[in-house]
Parts: C-alpha cells; structure tokens; sequence
C-alpha cells in the first residue's frame, strides 16, 4: 500500500502575500502623495483667497463711494427737475458777509439747496426769446401817476446790536411797496427793471432813497425768464449798455442783487466782464447765491468791487412756520457773526410774518444795506 505524501501549501498563497503588500505599499503612497499635493494646493489657494478677499473688499469700498456720489448726483438731478421752471441750485448757504478784504474762507462742501417759487403774481408767465434785440427802456406814452406810501427815514444812533438786512426781491408793484413799509421795521427792497409785464417798476422808486436793482441774469432754464437778461455771452459793451440804462432808470440806486443767475454766476469769464462794469459805475453786488456755484467772490477780488453774500432764503416754502424758522436761522448767523442777510419775495404770507415776528426781532437792528 502506498504511502500518501502530504500536499505542500500552494505557492499561490505565498504570491498572494507578495501581491498584496505590493497593493498595500502603492496604496499607501498614493495617499500620501495625494496629501502632500493637496497641502501645496491648499496652501496656493490659501494666498489666492486672501488676495481675492482684499480685491473684495476694495471693490466694496469703491462701490460704497461709488453708491454715495450717485445718491448725490440722484438728489442733484431730482432737485434740478423739480425746479425747472425757474431757477437751479438755490444753496442755503451760511457762510457769507463777504468783504474784498477778508481772508480766504474755506470752501464750503455741505451746500443744502433750496427751491424758491416763482412769484406768478407779478412775473409775466410767458417765455421770452432767449436773446432780446433792444435792450433799452421805452417809457410808455401814458403813465398813471404812483402815489408811494414811504415812511421817513430817521438816523438813529450807532448800535452795538447784531445786524440784519432783510431783502425783498422780485418788487414791481406800488401795492408790494405799500405792503412793505406796513411791515413796522425797516426792510428792503430790490426792484426787478421794466418790461412789457410790469411797465413802471421804475417809476415808482422816484420818491424812494433806499432801494437796490434786482439785476436778471442768465439761469440754467429760460422758463419765466425776464425781458433783457443778461447772458454769458453777452460781450462786455453789451453788459455795460445795460448797466447804463439802469443806471438812469434807478438814480439812486448803488447795490445790485441777481435775478436768477445760476449760469451766469457760476461762469467766470462773464462775472468778470459783469464786474469790470459794476466797477467802473461804483455799484456793490449782492450775491443771492442761486447757485452753491458762484464765483462772483472770486471776481469782485479781481476787480475790486465790494460785495455781500445772502445768508438765508426766507420763503422757499409759504408757510409760515417754515419762514419763522429760517428768519431764527438768520438772526442766529447775526448774533453770532456780528451781521446777516436774509432775502425773501413779495408773497402775502411773507409780508404777513415779517409783520408778526417782531419780538423775535428784538434783540437786532433791522437796516437797509448800506449800513452794514
């Protein structure tokens, strides 16, 4: 019988031992490869992440400035719509009183603007032709005798009370006048010059020594726009025309106030030819800051001309809790700078609370410009 010999362990197994380290120690290898790689990627992408996180915060740095400049530009553009029909950028400006002789101010970046109405009253509503052919006054054939209530003009003793001058622009009428010197203080008063709407706006200062012109210059809009404005590219002989039919319409008259003029007030060449002339004919310029833009300081340094800058509009609003307050405004400028100017327009309402505020009044001297 033959012996069984017993079966050796197949070779396989022993094989199978091998193939499985080798898969164990590839295995192995490729993990720690794949570590390693994506150490090195993180930390590539780490710095990308950090300059990508910079970039993102500048870019939302200059959106934000960006987004702040169109909310200005937005409230801008709606203010310029909404006043269209007759003037551009009325600034409540406080920091005027300017003198030729003062020092260089800061320039003043926070400009609030202000819509100021049209007086539809007495402003003749139709449009007229941008550029006039005759720039002379023609005096009609007829003109009805004026009867002017003014009241005598007493000099009174130097005060050491703040100052204030009220303006009332926009007068045409011998009824405004009335209603002005019915006020009970002094106020004055700014005359806009002839034309076909209002024909003896002239006439009645005859028995008047205290008033101003209130000169029409150029506005962003033409709408409602007085006869014979003066325009940016009006030459200098045609400015001085004007300035001279002026003067003999208004003999007594030694300060001249704007009518509208944010384009004109705002261009430095024709401010400079307007100045020249005021200069020449020994006018004062009142700036009624229609404009946050104006450069009439700049040109009255250049030429000379003594000038006054309006601190407040009075009656943008006719209401009249709206013009008390903004007549506190101005008699707070006073007190606290020694004078102000405060422009308002020949509206019921405003007469009427001018009238009513005279115990807010008390403590300043109410003047006509020339004593400021």
């Amino acid at each position: 019988m033959k012996k069984r010999t017993p079966k050796k362990t197949p070779r396989k197994i022993k094989h199978s031992k091998k193939t499985f380290n080798k898969k164990t120690i590839s295995t192995i290898i490729i993990i720690t490869i794949s570590i390693l790689m994506g150490l090195i990627v993180g930390i590539f992408y780490g710095t990308k992440i950090d300059e990508v996180a910079v970039d993102i915060k500048n870019i939302a740095t200059i959106d934000i400035e960006h987004s702040k400049n169109e909310k200005k530009q937005e409230k801008i553009v709606t203010y310029e719509e909404k006043t269209r029909a007759l003037e551009i950028n009325y600034a409540d400006n406080t920091n005027n009183n300017l003198y030729i002789e003062q020092p260089k101010e800061k320039q003043d970046t926070n400009n609030t603007f202000h819509f100021e109405e049209p007086n539809l009253e007495d402003i003749d509503t139709k449009e007229q032709e941008q550029e006039q052919e005759h720039l002379e006054f023609v005096a009609p054939k007829v003109i009805e005798e004026v009867e002017v209530k003014e009241k005598p003009i007493i000099a009174k003793p130097q005060s050491t009370k703040p100052k204030l001058a009220i303006i009332i622009d926009d007068v045409t009428t011998k009824r405004q006048i009335n209603s002005i010197a019915n006020i009970g203080y002094t106020v004055n008063m700014a005359f806009l010059p002839p034309t076909s709407g209002h024909k003896n706006s002239a006439i009645i200062t005859k028995k008047l020594d205290q008033y101003m012109i209130h000169l029409p210059l150029q506005a962003s809009s033409s709408k409602y726009e007085e006869e014979n404005t003066l325009y940016i590219n009006h030459d200098i002989s045609r400015i001085e025309k004007r300035i001279l039919d002026l003067k003999r319409l208004y003999p007594k008259a030694v300060f001249i106030n704007n009518h509208t003029g944010s384009k004109f007030t705002s261009n430095q060449v024709a401010m400079d030819k307007l100045f020249q002339v005021l200069k020449k004919y020994d006018y004062t310029f009142i700036d009624s800051r229609t404009t946050a833009k104006s450069v009439a300081k700049l040109s009255s340094k250049k030429y000379g001309v003594k000038m006054f800058s309006r601190n407040i509009f009075l009656d943008n609003k006719k209401d009249k809790k709206y013009i008390q307050k903004q007549l506190k405004k101005a008699i707070n400028i006073a007190k606290k700078r020694g004078m102000a100017i405060a422009i308002g327009h020949p509206y019921g309402i405003t007469f009427q609370t001018l009238k009513d505020s005279q115990d807010l009044l008390k403590d300043l001297e109410l003047v006509y410009v020339s004593q400021l």
